[in-house]
Formats: structure tokens, sequence, C-alpha cells
């Protein structure tokens, strides 16, 4: 069964969501603060994270930016916090869901089946081969081809190549792609991701195939066939 970290000061809180998760048959493990929780994280990786907003010291904005930077690990976000702002706030640090106090406890494991099963899901995509006319790529051996030709990439050419692959004929805008390739507070050298473009079109051009990565000016970039 999935482990959850559970993230507050307020001991009743704690206490309540761990005998709610544990006879629901989770591995539960708990943190008191930021730092003890972004610690656990790293050291136990948990499949989930239920973060309380307001807490001493590092607040729980702050946590779930620095565990996004890290990974993917699903964040649900828990406040007495129900203004609008509030709500993008929380989503825009980096948690996959938010929810207000005071909740039930079926509502709480309905948010965390949600995201298990999308996490799930998630990453049984990420780890099958990928391909778009004859442009293939395989998460698990790491090989990468243009037709019969095979080419290396680097650990981040590989990831921007993937993320496009995930979403063929699609345009996917900029900020999407710096956020999936480079992490959400990414802040980085401004034109990068324009420099990683012209890395993958030179490997996946080199014998002059016709050009599958397009930009879309002022928006961002597809991966599509030339018509």
């Amino acid at each position: 069964m999935a482990t959850i970290l559970i993230v507050d000061d307020d001991r009743k809180i704690t206490d309540m969501l761990r005998r709610t998760l544990a006879y629901e048959g989770y591995h539960v493990v708990m943190a008191a603060d930021g730092h003890e929780a972004l610690a656990i994280a790293q050291t136990q990786q948990p499949d989930l994270v239920v973060l309380d907003w307001l807490m001493p010291g590092l607040d729980g904005i702050e946590v779930a930016k620095r565990m996004r930077a890290a990974g993917d690990t699903p964040i649900l976000m828990l406040t007495a916090r129900d203004a609008v702002e509030d709500r993008v706030t929380g989503l825009d640090s980096g948690a996959d869901d938010y929810l207000v106090k005071p909740f039930t406890p079926a509502e709480l494991l309905a948010r965390i089946r949600a995201l298990l099963r999308r996490t799930e899901a998630a990453s049984n995509k990420k780890d099958k081969p990928l391909a778009y006319a004859n442009l293939y790529l395989d998460p698990v051996t790491r090989e990468t081809r243009r037709g019969e030709r095979a080419f290396n990439l680097t650990p981040r050419e590989f990831d921007l190549l993937h993320c496009l692959l995930l979403h063929p004929r699609q345009v996917l805008l900029r900020e999407r792609i710096l956020q999936e390739v480079w992490g959400y507070d990414f802040e980085g050298n401004g034109n990068v991701l324009e420099v990683y473009i012209g890395y993958l079109r030179a490997k996946t051009e080199a014998s002059g195939e016709p050009r599958l990565i397009h930009t879309v000016r002022g928006v961002g970039y597809a991966l599509r066939e030339e018509t």
C-alpha cells in the first residue's frame, strides 16, 4: 500500500489523519514542520504528501515549492483559507489538489485515491516507448532514433524530446515546457529552451530528415509533420 507523509503542526489534525489513513491500509509517516517534512520526503520518498499550509517557520507554500522542484510526488494541501486567490496560490506553489478545512474523512480519502490513480497512470505512460512519424524514444532503455538512424541525447535533451513526444501535434506553451522539463521555479537563462530546441533539431535532422519540431511564433513549439 502507498506511503503517505502527513505534514501538520496540529496534533489533533495529525492524529485524525493518521487513524483515518491507517484504517484504509496506508503506511503513514508524519512531520510536524516544513524542515522535517523535506528531510523525510528525501529519505523515505512517500507516494503522496498531505501538507498543511499554515505552519511555523517554513510554511506549506514554501515546502510545496521545494518538493516540486525536487520531484513530482503528488501534494494535497490542507488549509482553512477558502478564497479563490488562496486556492490559486496553493496550486501554483506546486500542490496538485487543495482541500479546505473542515473536511470529511470520506472527501479526504477520495482526493487521495484520485491523486494516486492519476500518478500511477502518468507513471505508466512515462515508461512506455513513444513514437511519432519516424521518431522513436524509449524511456527505459534511453534509446532514441530517427528511422533506422540512432542518435544520442544529453539527459536534458532527452527530457525535452520526451515532453514533445507525449503531446504530438499539440502546440505546447513555452511556459509549460519549461515547467515540465526544467521544473516549476526554473529561473535560468531566458533563451535556454530555444537553445535546446536547436540542439534537438540538429540531432533529429542530422541526415537531412524533414523537420518535426516546429516553432509557433509567440506561443511555443509543436511536434508535427510538415504539410
